[in-house]
């Protein structure tokens, strides 16, 4: 509270942050020192004396710490950073909050007003699209408000710590500034030493130039602008955003609005704190908090749990748009069959990249677009006189017969060079990003282990941790780069991979920062027979992308040529095998910039004019939504590897979309909609049984039979993928890294 004099009269537990942080804000505003009047027998006119503006009141802890927390959980919920690292400001992806408008004092009660940017139209800068409608843009801001309250009644302590402004510029960049700390003050003129003052004293930090950080874990990182509580639990009242007219709490953006930002006005309501926050004494100064620990509060994924609803509410949203027209195009003459089982049912508005995936694919589209062809039933019999034919396999694989791989570019050429006798081998790959893989990770493997059995051919595997380091890595100038976290991701993923069961007499793993020189020779190849401009138009790069990301297209492409593996595949360039490469369609990109300069790398004999033949899955999809791509970056997005049975349950119940109807009686009339559902989906990707899978679809999608409702469709995945990670995770525990080691040793493997 702030008594006449413009003191602050409050609990006990505060952090003292107000001297040196308000004085930074002070400063920043250039407010001008008071001329001393002339010496006597300076002259006859005097000078006037320009009196001292009136010291804005220090905002009280509760304005302090609210504001914390509500810039944490703005950034939170929309999904962007807490402020721009940088240094740079003003880009579209700039999102330093504004300095904070001292509304406490014109209110006449405890409040603040700020801003944060959101980039361009409906919000380059954050996650969650700025939605355009009032409704909307409110749903936002209730989910701001209730993080923010969510955060003050856990109780969470508050770290406070004190380091100069340039120590904490290079230890953090510049995301705990809000945009009035960002302009440094000016430099003061030395005072001329006196006899007798201590020597080299004014080379020394003073108080003034010190600022106190604040962190919240999970939160916050920040300046604040005054005191504030040694727990968010002691805020004494609810944190409200004020709206309803204008300078109040708004949203703002669109897909016409040239830029996006949020608008919070806030007020902190009359209360008590909590007895046992009220009773705490204030803690002592922190130790400064790591880098490592601030990093995610950095990056654009959605972090607080009232986002996470936000974003399946819009999903839900548009799977129910999707399920009308679903419903819609079954009641016209043709059927759902001559869709392709419905996966054809996208919109336009979806977006597939190398890097992203956006929105509900439609597959056919994308087929169109990128050119290559689906597996017709002439080519998938093929397959199987190939393979069941010659006793390799004793059926086709489910992700064949339910159309998962479902697209292709010169697999009819593979199949000629099995009948012809003619050497092949198999080629994919994982990026190393995180240390326990999820299902979606398992998909291609599963599948490329079943292709080297039923083909009898060698495997190459080929894990890019270089390339996570380009994308994803960082620098810090006390402890250096964190490449050999990438490096070490390589061998923890490594040991799931060799646990899909792939044969290793036939199989070479390897690390692009191990064996990069061996394909050397053909990446400086590719590198001579692709332009940038060509890069740059398949990747959209630009010009602020480091060179290893415009680079590392050409690594991923070298192992498509047997001529960069002398030893395990014993080829060189007179070589004349083929190459298969299973892979999401996501990876197609790649693999067209191959394929375009390929003749360049093989002699005019190769079978397929030295192209890599591939072949596409679709999107394994996440539980919140049967659309897009699973992510590692959302937890409650995905069933990791490591998850015990207890987690797999839980997240199935918890966030596995249904598509089922709201009332058992619509669930009767209506039946599920199989394409929108996510157990059902998962089903098709794990369960093996044909027949039961056939009935499942039948009883859940007409609302009858023991599988009628989502419960007991989700009780059979819960089941199905209990059994499926057991006997992965018992596999995976008899590799050591020592036996990792021994698939990457480099050997003949034909």
């Amino acid at each position: 509270r702030i008594n006449r004099k413009g003191g602050i009269r409050g609990p006990k537990g505060l952090r003292d942050c107000e001297t040196t942080n308000e004085g930074q804000h002070r400063r920043s505003m250039s407010e001008e020192e008071p001329k001393a009047p002339p010496a006597e027998g300076g002259g006859d006119k005097k000078k006037k004396v320009k009196k001292p503006p009136a010291a804005r009141p220090v905002p009280p802890p509760s304005v302090c710490t609210s504001l914390l927390l509500l810039r944490g959980a703005a950034a939170g919920v929309l999904g962007c950073p807490i402020g721009s690292s940088d240094g740079a400001g003003g880009g579209d992806d700039d999102t330093t909050p504004s300095l904070m408008q001292p509304s406490y004092i014109k209110d006449g009660y405890p409040s603040g007003k700020f801003s944060i940017p959101l980039g361009k139209k409906t919000g380059t800068a954050c996650s969650l699209e700025v939605p355009e409608t009032d409704e909307g843009q409110g749903e936002v801001l209730d989910a701001i408000e209730s993080a923010a309250n969510r955060l003050r009644e856990a109780d969470l302590p508050v770290a406070c710590f004190e380091m100069t402004r340039d120590d904490a510029v290079a230890k953090y960049g510049e995301c705990f500034l809000d945009g009035g700390q960002k302009k440094k003050p000016g430099k003061k003129k030395k005072k001329k030493k006196k006899d007798g003052d201590d020597a080299g004293e004014e080379d020394k930090p003073k108080e003034e130039d010190k600022l106190r950080l604040v962190y919240v874990e999970g939160v916050v990182l920040a300046c604040p602008p005054g005191p504030v509580y040694a727990s968010t639990g002691m805020i004494p009242g609810k944190i409200v955003l004020e709206r309803g007219g204008n300078g109040l709490s708004a949203l703002a953006g669109g897909k016409k609005a040239r830029k996006a930002d949020v608008v919070i006005k806030f007020k902190v309501e009359e209360g008590e704190a909590s007895s046992k926050s009220a009773s705490a004494e204030a803690a002592a100064a922190s130790e400064a908090v790591e880098m490592e620990a601030v990093s995610p509060l950095l990056g654009k994924d959605i972090r607080m749990e009232e986002g996470l609803a936000l974003r399946r509410k819009e999903e839900e949203a548009v799977a129910a748009a999707m399920a009308k027209v679903t419903i819609a195009e079954g009641s016209g003459e043709g059927g759902a069959d001559e869709a392709g089982e419905g996966d054809g049912g996208g919109g336009d508005d979806f977006k597939v990249t190398a890097f992203e995936v956006v929105g509900k694919v439609d597959y056919d589209k994308l087929v169109r677009e990128f050119g290559s062809k689906q597996i017709d039933p002439e080519l998938l019999a093929r397959l199987e006189r190939l393979t069941v034919g010659r006793g390799t396999v004793p059926r086709l694989h489910r992700f064949l017969r339910r159309n998962i791989f479902f697209s292709h570019r010169d697999l009819a050429k593979i199949c000629d060079c099995l009948e012809q006798g003619k050497p092949m081998y198999l080629y994919t790959g994982r990026g190393p990003s995180s240390g326990a893989m999820h299902l979606g990770h398992l998909v291609p493997f599963l599948f490329t282990q079943w292709l080297q059995k039923a083909f009898d051919c060698p495997l190459v595997i080929q894990m890019t941790d270089d390339e996570k380091f380009l994308f994803k890595g960082t620098y810090e100038d006390e402890t250096g780069d964190n490449l050999q976290y990438f490096a070490d991701l390589t061998i923890e993923n490594a040991k799931d991979i060799v646990a899909c069961g792939f044969d290793k007499e036939k199989t070479f793993l390897f690390s692009d920062l191990d064996y990069v020189g061996k394909m050397y020779p053909n990446i400086v190849r590719i590198w001579k027979a692709v332009t940038a401009n060509a890069v740059n138009n398949i990747f959209g790069f630009e010009g602020s992308a480091n060179i290893g990301k415009i680079a590392f297209p050409a690594v991923q492409a070298a192992p498509s040529f047997p001529s960069s593996f002398p030893v395990p595949l014993q080829a060189d360039r007179s070589s004349n095998m083929a190459c298969l490469v299973p892979c999401a369609i996501d990876q197609d990109p790649y693999f067209r910039m191959t394929r375009d300069i390929a003749h360049k790398l093989v002699p005019k004999s190769h079978p397929l004019g030295g192209k890599p033949a591939l072949i596409h899955s679709k999107f394994f999809p996440p539980l919140q939504g049967a659309e897009g791509k699973m992510s590692s970056s959302d937890p409650n997005s995905a069933i990791f590897l490591t998850d015990g049975p207890d987690d797999i349950e839980r997240k199935i119940k918890e966030y596995a979309f249904s598509g089922g109807q709201e009332t058992k009686k619509l669930q009767e009339e209506l039946g599920a909609n199989l394409d929108a559902d996510v157990s059902y989906q998962w089903l098709r990707f794990f369960l093996e049984d044909d027949d039961e899978l056939a009935r499942i679809g039948e009883e859940y999608g007409n609302g009858r039979g023991d599988y009628w409702s989502t419960g007991a469709v989700k009780k059979r995945l819960v089941d199905v993928l209990r059994e499926l990670v057991a006997a992965h995770q018992e596999r995976r525990a008899q590799v050591s890294e020592e036996v990792v080691r021994s698939w990457m040793e480099e050997r003949s493997i034909l």
